[in-house]
C-alpha cells in the first residue's frame, strides 16, 4: 500500500469517527408573541428573531414563532412563558406591570431614557442585574431585544391648540401615559392593537396614540384622525424584551445560552434600524400627502410635565422591587437629561435648520 492510499484510509477513518460526535439532536422551541404575526417591528422582529436562533444553532435549537392569539393572547405571554405553556416569549415588559410593577422600568418611564440610554443602563449600569432579580421569582430569565425609539403623542380628531382643548377627551393610551392624560383631563382607556382603529373610527375615542408613524399609518389612524401630535411624553424608547422559561434556560447548554443572548442583542439592533429607517420614510410620506404633524402646545407639554413627575414619584410606592430601582433609574435619567440637551439634542436641532425642515 502506497502512502497516499495509506494517507486516503486515515482521513476516510477520521471522518466516518467525527460524524457521531457532531451529530446533535434537534430541540424545539416554543416562542410566543405579544403582537400579531406580521405586524410591523414588532411582531416581524419575533418573527426573525425565532429565525435568527434557529439559524445560528444550526437547527439544533428550533425555534417555532407563535404570534399574539395563536397560542396565547398578546397580553399573555409573561404567564404563557412563566409557568413553562411557552419556552420563549417577545413582547414588551410592561404588559406584566400589573403583576411586575417593576417592568415598566425595563419598558419606558414618563420623560425617561432613550432606546440607547435604556440599554447603556441595561449593559453596563446595573440594569441587567436588577432585570434578572425582578424577574427571578416569576422563573424568567430576560434580554434586551429591540427598541420602538421616541413614540408619537397620538391621532386627534380635533385639533389641539391649548390645554383647554384636552379637557374631557376620550384617548387610548398605554403605560403611565394614561395616568399623565388623566391628571391633566383627559379620559383614558387602553386598548389591544387591533381595537384602536375601529374604536377612533366609531368615536369611542377621541384620540389615540401607539407606537409611531410606521405602525399607526399600518394600523390606519391617519384615515380617521389628521392631526398628529409628537413626541410621546411617556414613551421616549421602549424597550422590547425576550423572555426565556428559567427551568428551560438553564437546561441549555453554555453554547446554546449564548447563542441565544448573541441572537436577542443582534435582533435588538435589527429592531431599531427598522424602526428609525421606516419612522422617517412613512413621515415623510406623510408630510408629502398633506400631513401637518406637530408638537403638543407649549402648556400641553407643561402640564404633562407637572402631571409626569407626580406620577413618577409616587409609582414605586409600595413595591419593594420598584423601590430598590427607582433612585438608581432616576439618578441616571438626570445625568443622561443633562448630556442629551447639549448633545444629540442640540444636535438635532441643528441638523433641521441646516437641511431647512
Amino acid at each position: 500500500m502506497d502512502r497516499r492510499s495509506l494517507l486516503g484510509g486515515a482521513a476516510l477513518g477520521a471522518v466516518a469517527l467525527a460524524a457521531p460526535a457532531v451529530a446533535q439532536e434537534t430541540r424545539t422551541l416554543k416562542l410566543v408573541g405579544g403582537f400579531p404575526r406580521g405586524f410591523p417591528g414588532v411582531g416581524q422582529g419575533a418573527e426573525r428573531l425565532a429565525a435568527r436562533i434557529t439559524e445560528m444553532s444550526g437547527g439544533a435549537l428550533d425555534v417555532q414563532y407563535f404570534g399574539a392569539g395563536e397560542l396565547v393572547p398578546g397580553t399573555g405571554v409573561n404567564d404563557a412563558v412563566s409557568t413553562g405553556a411557552a419556552d420563549m416569549g417577545h413582547t414588551a415588559p410592561y404588559y406584566a406591570a400589573g403583576k411586575i410593577p417593576a417592568t415598566m422600568y425595563f419598558t419606558a418611564l414618563p420623560y425617561g431614557l432613550s432606546a440607547a440610554e435604556l440599554s447603556g443602563w441595561i449593559y453596563f449600569g446595573g440594569g441587567q442585574e436588577l432585570w434578572d432579580e425582578t424577574y427571578a421569582p416569576f422563573n424568567l430569565k430576560p434580554f434586551v431585544c429591540g427598541n420602538s425609539m421616541a413614540q408619537a403623542g397620538g391621532w386627534f380628531k380635533k385639533p389641539i391648540n391649548s390645554l383647554d382643548d384636552m379637557q374631557g377627551l376620550k384617548m387610548r393610551i398605554a403605560g403611565l401615559g394614561g395616568a399623565i392624560m388623566q391628571k391633566i383631563g383627559v379620559s383614558t382607556v387602553n386598548l389591544p392593537p387591533p381595537e384602536i382603529f375601529p374604536a377612533l373610527q366609531s368615536g369611542v375615542v377621541d384620540a389615540a396614540e401607539f407606537v409611531g408613524p410606521w405602525i399607526d399609518v399600518a394600523l390606519g389612524l391617519a384615515k380617521v384622525a389628521p392631526h398628529y401630535y409628537m413626541p410621546a411624553p411617556h414613551e421616549p424608547g421602549p424597550m422590547l424584551e425576550c423572555i426565556v422559561n428559567m427551568d428551560v434556560w438553564n437546561s441549555l447548554s453554555p453554547v446554546h445560552q449564548s447563542i441565544i443572548r448573541n441572537a436577542c442583542l443582534a435582533q435588538s439592533e435589527d429592531s431599531i434600524a427598522a424602526f428609525a429607517y421606516n419612522n422617517a420614510i412613512v413621515f415623510d410620506q406623510l408630510v408629502q400627502a398633506g400631513a401637518q404633524p406637530a408638537a403638543f402646545p407649549d402648556d400641553v407639554v407643561a402640564a404633562m410635565g407637572a402631571a409626569a413627575v407626580e406620577v413618577i414619584e409616587a409609582y414605586p410606592n409600595g413595591d419593594p422591587m420598584s423601590e430598590k430601582i427607582h433612585a438608581d433609574y432616576i439618578a441616571y435619567v438626570k445625568k443622561c437629561a443633562a448630556t442629551g440637551r447639549l448633545l444629540e439634542g442640540r444636535m438635532y436641532m441643528d441638523r433641521a435648520t441646516v437641511w431647512g425642515v
